[in-house]
């Protein structure tokens, strides 16, 4: 049995989580669960999982569910650092980080220290701080598997392969709901049509980073460091249907794609039950159902914030946490109506171009630079 700790249980990767830890069954027990704010959310997946611990970044709310849990046997932590202590103190053989946002790294680096398995849904820990990840991961001998879909999607095409082979890793990407529209509409979108995925169900940060592309951006970042390959050999094409989940190009002309049906179960069950396949449930994807999968070029003068990403990894440092921070302020500042869709990608950018980068950062220069970049993008979008 493999004892899990799900992070960010309480959001969109956690509650699609337990969909598939509940299938799993006996193979795995969630001994530790970790949520923002959400009490009441977490209380009840307390009722249905009776973890050992809990972690509460939030101390109104962590003091809640401590009242609540009272006599209960699960330990309450309470505090910023709460999923950081309970994966250092609590022993796992799988950690799935499915917290929001740079707020996941500190976890994501107590999961390698501890070593064993983590199954990485907060891409922004790669993002801000790959190279280090990786050189914890090679000193304690933890795996990190991917589970964002495009990662894991890469990950399985290139199962028993060697690097040498490769030519290119090619990310898909829907195209959000803007896919089609034009410059001048662009102008006019709000948040509410912004939210509105054509294929993807989501939390709200990530749905205005697939309208922007911006999602792309940071997951080309993440490939690099993930994969150590050079950004030159990462590609992005638009696949409308979100079937094709990515792809590899090998040097022989040979082509491998993962596909199957856009439902984030997908990903979370290879790497819970990995080097397994686990048994689904659910209804297994239907080639007859689509009959045409087409594929084009993402459109650089609508969807500006790609190249940022590219610019970010072939910089390195802390590019990749001045790109994430000044992309979270940016998109809560349109998620509050306070800046336009097309300033966010203007935003990042001004960002890149004031920070003074850090070639070669230890973890503090990463949080210093992330800290740096979300005062320098607050007052871009002042």
């Amino acid at each position: 049995m493999k004892r899990v700790h799900l992070l960010g249980s309480t959001g969109s990767i956690g509650r699609t989580s337990e969909r598939v830890l509940a299938e799993l069954g006996a193979t795995h027990r969630v001994v530790g669960l970790a949520a923002g704010r959400d009490s009441a959310g977490l209380l009840a997946q307390c009722e249905r999982w009776r973890p050992e611990t809990v972690a509460v970044a939030d101390s109104a709310a962590g003091e809640k569910t401590a009242r609540s849990l009272e006599g209960r046997g699960i330990r309450v932590l309470v505090g910023e650092d709460a999923a950081e202590r309970m994966v250092l103190e609590v022993d796992a053989d799988v950690v799935l980080n499915g917290i929001g946002g740079a707020r996941g790294l500190a976890a994501s680096f107590a999961a390698v220290r501890r070593g064993g398995v983590l199954a990485l849904a907060n891409k922004e820990s790669m993002v801000m701080a790959g190279p280090l990840l990786r050189r914890e991961a090679d000193r304690t001998g933890a795996r990190i598997l991917p589970v964002d879909s495009e990662h894991s999607a890469i990950f399985q095409c290139l199962r028993g392969e060697s690097p040498e082979g490769v030519r290119n890793l090619i990310l898909t990407a829907s195209g959000g709901p803007f896919r089609t529209a034009t410059l001048a509409e662009l102008e006019r979108a709000t948040p509410e049509e912004a939210l509105r995925h054509p294929t993807w169900s989501m939390g709200a940060k990530i749905t205005i980073d697939s309208a922007t592309l911006m999602n792309k951006a940071l997951e080309v970042v993440e490939a690099r460091w993930l994969f150590a390959i050079p950004p030159d050999q990462i590609k992005v094409l638009v696949h409308p249907q979100s079937i094709i989940h990515s792809m590899v190009e090998f040097r022989d002309g040979s082509i491998l794609a993962q596909l199957g049906l856009p439902d984030m179960a997908v990903p979370i069950r290879h790497a819970l039950c990995h080097p397994e396949r686990g048994e689904t449930r659910d209804s297994y994807f239907d080639l007859t159902r689509f009959r045409a999968l087409t594929f084009e070029e993402p459109d650089a003068a609508r969807f500006p914030a790609l190249e940022l990403g590219f610019r970010a990894a072939r910089l390195g440092g802390t590019a990749g946490a001045v790109l994430n921070a000044a992309n979270e302020v940016a998109v809560d500042a349109f998620l509050r109506h306070e800046l336009p869709f097309q300033r966010i990608a203007p935003t990042v950018a001004a960002a890149l171009d004031r920070m003074e980068l850090v070639p070669d950062p230890t973890l503090a220069q990463v949080l210093a630079a992330d800290r740096a970049a979300r005062t320098e993008a607050t007052a871009c979008c002042c």
